[in-house]
C-alpha cells in the first residue's frame, strides 16, 4: 500500500514540476482573446458627431419656423370670445360731458421722513394724492394743512425698514393714512391714497 501511495504522490507532484518548469513565455502569455469585432474607421465617429452638431440647430429652426410659429400666429389671429373680451372704451367726442370727472383730490409733494429704528441713516421720500368723494376735499385739506402734514409725518416716520420690505406694505400704508386723515378731520373725507413717488434710501 505504501508503494501505491507513493505513486499517487508522485503523480500529483509531477504536474507541479511541469508548471514550475514552464518557460517564462508560457507564463506571461495571456489567454486566447475572445473574438471582438474589428473597430470601424475613426472618421465614422467624427462624422456622426459633426452631423449631430450641424443637424440639431437646423432641425430646431425647421420645427420652430414651420410648426410652432404657425400655431402661435393662428392662436393670436383667432377672435376673442365675447364673454372674455374687454368692454370697448367709450369714444371721446371732444366734450367733457361724457367723460367721468376725476374725483376730488389733494396732493402731498416730496414728503421726507427718517425711518424708525435706523438712527437717522435711512429715510423715505414720497409724493402721493389723497382722493375722496367730498367735493370740497382740496379746500378741507388746504384749510387744515398743518395738522394733516403732521399726521402724515407721524404715520410715515413710525415705519421701519422691515415694515416697508414686507409684501403689500404700500397697501397697509394707504389704509393707515386714510384712517389717520379721517380720524383727524372727524369724518370720512379721504377714500384712497395713490403714490406717485416712493423712494427708500
Amino acid at each position: 500500500m505504501a508503494a501505491k501511495a507513493d505513486t499517487k504522490e508522485a503523480a500529483s507532484a509531477a504536474p507541479a514540476v511541469v508548471e514550475k518548469g514552464a518557460s517564462k513565455d508560457e507564463k506571461a502569455a495571456p489567454p486566447a482573446p475572445a473574438t471582438t469585432p474589428a473597430p470601424g474607421p475613426k472618421w465614422l465617429g467624427w462624422a456622426v458627431a459633426g452631423a449631430a452638431v450641424v443637424l440639431a440647430p437646423a432641425l430646431s429652426w425647421v420645427v420652430a419656423d414651420y410648426v410652432l410659429l404657425p400655431r402661435l400666429e393662428k392662436r393670436l389671429a383667432a377672435p376673442i370670445p365675447a364673454d372674455t373680451a374687454p368692454a370697448p372704451a367709450a369714444e371721446s367726442s371732444g366734450s367733457d360731458a361724457k367723460a367721468k370727472p376725476a374725483p376730488p383730490s389733494y396732493q402731498f409733494n416730496n414728503v421726507v421722513v427718517n425711518l424708525a429704528g435706523t438712527m437717522g441713516t435711512r429715510y423715505l421720500k414720497t409724493s402721493f394724492i389723497v382722493t375722496g368723494s367730498d367735493a370740497g376735499l382740496a379746500n378741507i385739506f388746504e384749510g387744515d394743512k398743518a395738522r394733516l402734514t403732521d399726521v402724515t409725518l407721524n404715520v410715515l416716520s413710525s415705519l421701519t425698514l422691515a415694515d416697508l420690505e414686507e409684501p403689500g406694505s404700500k397697501n397697509v400704508l394707504r389704509e393707515k393714512l386714510v384712517a389717520a386723515y379721517n380720524q383727524t378731520l372727524g369724518r370720512k373725507v379721504a377714500d384712497q391714497v395713490y403714490f406717485s413717488d416712493f423712494v427708500v434710501q
